[in-house]
């Protein structure tokens, strides 16, 4: 460690207490600044400065707290590995000083071989063995005693606190989670990320329970919300920031059974706005799109489930639309993305500022464009319509299953036929699926039969497509990865508004009558254009399935 010091020395006079002065998460990060090199490359150079070994692979003890205490493997974020040779190994993501080796050495009777390993790999065993911010809380009830000879310093409760829920934002961010939810049970407290689509349990300390009301109060209070009312759901923001990651954080209060349900929807500011081109439109599609939303007036809507990703096009349309001659205005609930160039504006239904007196008052505002977050109601869906007629491009949401059952929704809003033909110009339907990881994908082991019978449930015709059953792809699950998957990709169904299909509309036929004539016009199904991804490799059999005929299904 002396001669690590010395060689920082020499790079500034500044630097050794610099770095001892940043957590241990950080300071490969700030050494690879300084030295301008890849953190792999700054622990290569921090190995041959100080003598100890660098490991990337390493294979963790298997009983870790029978070899160290739990309070000394959290505070200096090391870890018990096996080495060759049936040595027994402690690995850190910074070199142990001169107090640390001595507390090593009075808490265990083992002759360690000290080594280096990267502090991301080192920090995700400690979080799947002792839970996210463990290090908060103190040991749990099972390794009482095992410590008192560590004279530690008790941070109060509320210090605690922020520290665990700051980590647990981290750790969500570093997981890519875009919610994290706090759950009240009888007798615990559950958390659980969700992680592209999916829910994700986080392992959590065995003593966070204790917490579980400063906690909930903590996320009340960063949020600006009434701690002491929990007889009603509350609605708040966060602003947090972790390093040079901005994010926005949505806030939602639920009271329940045992507590309160707290839910925060993780939204990145540092990420580049998603562009038209990036969301995975197929040529076609794309072109109809653009059409749709360059006309001077009309109605476009996007449908599908809550999580499906409607906002995020609907962002990604006005990107590809905005021009400093176009004036735009949106009124959404909450306002998710800022978007420089244009007029936001948020509902505030408390004060009487709901979709509908909103879109009233836009009108008188002399916009081009108009952005609706969501059609709710006969009202706001009366009020956009005509504003569409009357010379005003309009894009909104809507939730429905596919495209023509839009139709029949806004009709059954009460809608007029004739109005809702002459006004709307295009629906897409949108779904999201897990994206194979890249790092592991693999050629799928599927029989013809499988296949065959998957592609009758999606209405595909399996004579044209069982050739491509070599093409198919799954994820084998890697370090990088949730089981084999690793991002989300969108799927489309994109219904343009014919002359045949408005005949339809005015005429107010079903929904199946309008989808037959888009499909005979050469419109691409949720379940023709999922499969188009699965043969391209970027996602699986398995998750377009969620598209299948059930019906169709059991009819085999």
């Amino acid at each position: 460690m002396e001669n690590l010091n010395k060689a920082l020395a020499t790079i500034d006079p500044d630097l050794p207490s610099a770095i001892a002065s940043t957590s241990i998460d950080k300071r490969i990060d700030v050494l690879a600044e300084k030295l301008a090199r890849q953190p792999a490359d700054t622990y290569e150079w921090i190995s041959s400065m100080c003598g100890l070994p660098f490991i990337a692979k390493f294979t963790v003890s298997k009983d870790i707290t029978t070899i160290l205490p739990e309070k000394l493997l959290l505070e200096y974020a090391c870890l018990p590995v096996d080495l060759e040779g049936d040595c027994q190994g402690l690995i850190f993501g910074w070199p142990p000083d001169g107090t640390m080796k001595k507390w090593i050495r009075a808490s265990s009777n083992s002759d360690f071989v000290y080594c280096l390993g990267q502090i991301s790999d080192i920090r995700k065993v400690i979080n799947e063995r002792f839970g996210v911010g463990a290090g908060s809380f103190g040991e749990g009830e099972g390794n009482v005693g095992l410590v008192s000879k560590i004279e530690t310093i008790q941070e109060d409760e509320d210090a605690v606190v922020i520290k665990f829920v700051n980590e647990l934002i981290k750790q969500a961010l570093h997981d890519r989670a875009t919610d994290i939810h706090f759950e009240p049970q009888k007798n615990s407290l559950q958390i659980r990320y969700r992680i592209d689509g999916s829910l994700v349990p986080v392992s959590l300390p065995p003593n966070l329970v204790l917490y579980q009301a400063a906690i909930i109060s903590r996320l009340k209070i960063m949020a600006k919300l009434n701690i002491s009312e929990k007889r009603r759901p509350q609605d708040g923001r966060i602003a947090f920031r972790s390093g040079d990651t901005s994010i926005d954080i949505r806030v939602s209060t639920l009271p329940i059974s045992y507590g309160e349900s707290i839910s925060l929807r993780l939204l990145n500011l540092s990420e580049a706005p998603v562009e038209l081109e990036g969301m995975g439109l197929g040529q076609k599609q794309f072109e109809q799109i653009v059409n749709a939303i360059t006309r001077p007036h009309g109605i476009t809507l996007v449908t599908g489930p809550t999580g499906s990703g409607k906002s995020t096009m609907l962002n990604a349309c006005i990107h590809k639309i905005r021009a400093p001659e176009i004036r735009i205005i949106t009124v959404e609930d909450p306002v998710e993305y800022e978007i420089s160039g244009i007029n936001q504006c948020q509902v505030q239904s408390d004060i009487g500022m709901t979709f509908a007196s909103a879109l009233r008052s836009i009108l008188r505002q002399d916009p081009d464009v108009i952005m609706i977050g969501e059609i709710r109601d006969a009202e706001t869906a009366d009020i956009a319509i005509r504003a569409s007629i009357t010379g005003h491009m309009v894009l909104s949401t809507l939730h429905t299953n596919d495209s023509a059952g839009a139709v029949s929704r806004l009709c059954d809003m009460g809608l007029e036929p004739f109005l809702l033909a002459s006004s709307l110009q295009l629906v897409l339907a949108q779904r999201l699926v897990r994206r194979i990881c890249p790092h592991c994908a693999q050629k799928a082991d599927y029989t013809s039969e499988q296949l065959e019978y998957a592609l009758r449930a999606l209405r595909i015709n399996p004579e044209q497509e069982l050739a491509n059953i070599d093409k198919i792809k799954v994820g084998a699950g890697c370090d990088r990865c949730k089981h084999g998957y690793r991002g989300r990709i969108a799927v489309h169904e994109v219904l343009v508004i014919s002359d045949k299909v408005q005949q339809a509309i005015i005429k107010n036929a079903p929904a199946r009558e309008i989808r037959a004539i888009a499909l005979g016009e050469g419109m691409q199904t949720l379940q023709a254009c999922s499969w188009e991804h699965v043969k391209q490799g970027r996602t699986t059999l398995e998750e377009i399935m969620q598209f299948a005929d059930k019906n169709n299904m059991d009819d085999e």
